[in-house]
């Protein structure tokens, strides 16, 4: 990224600024100057020029310039319009010895999900992966999920979508009637939390060393501007919970929840519970030793299920594919 062009942005965004005055702030030519807001007019940008000097009118939400602008993270940005795998691509940076980075891109051309699934990514996404390498024990890393997806639904609460947290990696939006009335019109039905459509996943990496994390490639992909008519059966975007989105404030809220949650990983399983879905739910999970069912009673570090079964017996399960069945009070046939 040029640094040099950044300060450019950050000089426009205080508003109507002069090429001289412009140019003495930042200790450049004025031909410097032009040159650099020439480049950010060819990547999008729209700056205008006026009696009052340069205006920047609007910003590509995705870029790196604009991503860095005020970003509160310390992550280096790296975007791409379209790339086949953002996680592919940040496994590639990790070896060769990078941190603090995120790989963010528009639309995905060969994304994967957990178990080695394909997974849609249709331009109007926020499709993006983070290469960290924190020094904590091996059995901490699946707290790094949990994380992104307490900071993935955070941002979509920003945005204004109902998002909470199905167990184990995805972000999805209840669905059901909030206020429905019976006959009499005096009673109010619960929400049908066992019904959801699904806004975001995680698929999160790991080369350890010994036993420690050595690095941590943590992807994540979000239905942002999608349309309705570009989403899988059972899936939602943020542009079809709300009509609007600021991917930019998306992933810069993002990208500052995520980092703050690392820096105290005391605080994440108890702010994953406060947005969880699948607590309190009949779930049944697909495990490799076999089927749990039971009512989904609590998380626990780094992420651990705890599953009460109907004949009292509690199970810890740490991997599997979690669905919701019928609500507790309703028992499975």
């Amino acid at each position: 990224m040029n640094d040099t062009r950044l300060r450019v942005l950050d000089a426009l965004a205080d508003g109507p600024v002069s090429g001289p005055a412009l140019a003495e702030r930042l200790d450049v030519s004025r031909n410097a100057v032009w040159k650099h807001v020439e480049a950010l007019r060819e990547d999008d940008f729209e700056v205008t020029s006026g009696g009052a000097g340069y205006t920047l009118d609007a910003m590509p939400p995705l870029h790196e310039l604009s991503l860095s602008l005020g970003l509160d993270a310390p992550f280096a940005v790296e975007s791409h319009d379209s790339i086949d795998s953002t996680n592919r691509r940040a496994r590639e940076l990790a070896e060769d010895g990078a941190e603090e980075v995120v790989v963010v891109a528009d639309a995905q051309t060969g994304a994967r999900g957990r178990l080695d699934r394909s997974w849609e990514a249709p331009p109007g996404g926020v499709y993006l992966s983070l290469v960290v390498r924190p020094d904590v024990p091996i059995r901490d890393a699946p707290l790094f999920t949990l994380a992104a997806a307490v900071a993935t639904a955070r941002a979509a609460r920003e945005q204004g979508v109902d998002a909470h947290i199905k167990w184990p990696n995805d972000v999805v939006v209840p669905r059901g009637t909030t206020a429905s009335r019976t006959e009499s019109d005096d009673v109010v039905a619960p929400r049908d939390e066992t019904r959801y459509a699904k806004l975001a996943g995680i698929l999160t990496e790991m080369q350890g060393e010994a036993d420690r994390v050595g690095w941590l490639v943590v992807g994540i992909g979000v239905n942002a501007e999608v349309t309705a008519e570009g989403l899988p059966d059972g899936a939602t975007s943020v542009r079809a919970e709300t009509g609007a989105v600021d991917r930019r404030a998306f992933v810069q809220r993002l990208l500052s929840e995520f980092d703050a949650l690392r820096a105290d990983l005391d605080a994440v399983v108890p702010a994953w519970r406060e947005l969880a879905l699948t607590l309190g739910q009949r779930v049944r999970v697909e495990t490799p030793g076999g089927e749990v069912v039971g009512e989904a009673v609590d998380v626990e570090r780094p992420g651990t299920l705890v599953v009460r079964r109907d004949d009292g017996e509690t199970v810890r399960v740490s991997a599997g594919d979690c669905e919701h069945l019928r609500p507790v009070s309703e028992p499975d046939e």
